[in-house]
């Protein structure tokens, strides 16, 4: 099993342990019910599904999207390093251990 460190909205720090299946990591945050509403299913068109993720991940992410960049820059939360947003991230092994921190509700 691969982990995920999730630093829920009241700063609470949860290890995740899941298979790489995949999933993205919006569907492993949300069905570990830690505050990500996931509104669009995964479908890049809400937003709600926004983390912060810690600097030393982000070289392994895929990059943004065109598509994830206007959603996620329109957030009032948006930090141009670290906002992502979840959905658009497989989990794969490479990602064990990624930490992210979810996004302060809009």
């Amino acid at each position: 099993m691969a982990k995920i460190v999730v630093t829920s909205r009241q700063g609470d720090v949860r290890e995740l342990e899941a298979p790489v299946d995949g999933r993205s990591l919006m569907e492993i945050i949300r069905d570990n019910d830690l505050e990500i509403e996931a509104i669009c299913g995964g479908c890049c068109s809400c937003a709600t599904c926004h983390v912060f993720v810690d600097r030393e991940w982000q070289d392994k992410l895929p990059a943004r999207t065109e598509e994830e960049y206007e959603l996620v820059s329109s957030t009032e939360h948006f930090d141009e390093e670290s906002s992502r947003l979840s959905c658009q991230i497989p989990f794969t092994e490479e990602l064990s251990g990624i930490k992210v921190i979810v996004a302060p509700e809009e």
